[in-house]
């Protein structure tokens, strides 16, 4: 659905894709469940393997229903191509492994999800790659820790356990000046409320996991490809633009062109990492993004009702939602995040890390869970969790401090949610 009239959100979310099963008139997108694809003949097998022909050879690589998945996601967020893979932090590798080399390293938010955290302070050491963290809000900091061997700005739009909104145009101005590419992870905005594209982003990373399949059924990730990037412009990327041996000298840049990274990201990511996401996940995926937003705006009306009430409790010390007034990331919503600021925040309780405890276990309507972006509401401590491999300051700097409850508000009766966290903070005194 990319030729004609221009469609509106709700209708791509549904339709981009996704066509009718030539073979048998099937309207959803079937499972191909299926390993290897027959060769029309052996010219059309030499033509898909040297990239002369595009085509289905193996599923590590191409599926086609993990390709319908891919367009709407691409289409979704407004870029050229996208590429599935196994989970969210496989696409985070995935999004770096063309640009990164030994001795690069990547400029990071210190808001980010606590396993991001993790992967970039510890296993890419593994790569001889290295990040340095710096806050986002500090623009001079940013500008000052991207250096000769930085080959990526990585942030979250909004940022995973607060909540907060990152300033992308301001963020991708600074990339743009160092001729570097801005990596957005969009997962807790999700594509209905930010498109980091039309803020610079050069790549857009998703957990497919949490809001996109919505349902904590599968795991999933993906790179989307805004195909702006100048890979050619100096010799800082040569996966993408110097000749590759494993294709007879091929320069992927010089021959896709805007669909260099996507087309790199299959016949060399998915080929040599196998990050594959499988077409069940993929198929779970695509109907569960055919009421994203249905259920994002329902995420949102509950978070502002359960957030404003949450401000008022005396056993509450704060609310991180960025829709609340108070809170100072909520002059960035109107602009970054026009359908509202998501469904995630933190709560921060009077009674420190053993009222969070008490809090956590006397919840009935929220599921304990290491998950987020669920129809379901789902609370969990960070720091003794998803954060716990972080240092105490580095908790701190992610928002996700001892005294610190995430909370993902999910679609149900927001007067069921606040009677529910209710009992839970009373029981906490």
């Amino acid at each position: 659905m990319t030729d004609g009239p221009s469609y509106g959100f709700d209708t791509l979310q549904i339709h981009a894709g996704a066509r009718p099963d030539p073979a048998t008139g099937a309207r959803q997108v079937p499972i191909y469940q299926t390993t290897a694809y027959v060769f029309r003949d052996a010219d059309h097998a030499a033509a898909l393997f040297n990239l002369q022909e595009v085509g289905y050879i193996y599923s590590r690589l191409t599926n086609p229903t993990v390709a319908a998945l891919q367009e709407r996601m691409a289409t979704l967020e407004g870029g050229v191509g996208a590429v599935c893979c196994s989970s969210g932090h496989a696409a985070q590798i995935m999004a770096l492994f063309p640009l990164m080399g030994p001795g690069k390293n990547v400029v990071a938010s210190t808001r980010l999800y606590g396993g991001t955290i993790t992967q970039f302070s510890q296993t890419i050491k593994r790569f001889g790659w290295s990040a340095t963290f710096v806050d986002f809000d500090d623009l001079d900091a940013v500008k000052a820790a991207i250096n000769d061997d930085t080959r990526a700005v990585f942030c979250e739009s909004i940022a995973n356990p607060g909540g907060y909104i990152t300033d992308l145009d301001a963020i991708s101005a600074i990339s743009d000046d160092a001729g570097i590419p801005l990596i957005v992870d969009n997962t807790s905005a999700t594509p209905y409320l930010c498109r980091p594209i039309e803020h610079g982003a050069t790549l857009v990373v998703h957990s497919m996991t949490k809001y996109l399949t919505g349902n904590g059924t599968v795991t999933g990730g993906v790179v989307v490809d805004s195909g702006r990037f100048d890979w050619s412009a100096n010799d800082k990327f040569p996966s993408l633009s110097a000749p590759e041996p494993a294709y007879h000298g091929l320069k992927f840049h010089e021959t896709f062109g805007p669909l260099a990274f996507t087309f790199h990201g299959i016949a060399i990511g998915l080929r040599d990492l196998g990050m594959t996401l499988n077409p069940q996940a993929a198929h779970y995926t695509l109907m569960g993004i055919e009421t994203l937003s249905l259920r994002m705006q329902k995420h949102v009306e509950n978070a502002m009702e359960v957030a404003g009430w949450l401000e008022t409790h005396d056993a509450v010390e704060a609310v991180t939602y960025a829709g609340l007034p108070s809170s100072p990331y909520n002059h960035r919503v109107a602009s970054i995040c026009p359908n509202g600021a998501g469904g995630l925040f933190t709560v921060k309780l009077k009674g420190g890390y053993d009222a969070c405890v008490k809090f956590v276990d006397s919840l009935e309507i929220f599921s304990h869970v290491a998950n987020l972006g669920d129809t379901r509401s789902l609370v969990i401590h960070s720091a003794s969790t998803t954060h716990r491999q972080l240092t105490p300051e580095q908790q701190e700097a992610a928002g996700a401090g001892p005294s610190v409850v995430r909370i993902s508000i999910g679609i149900e009766d927001p007067a069921d949610l606040i009677a529910d966290l209710n009992q839970a903070l009373n029981a906490t005194k």
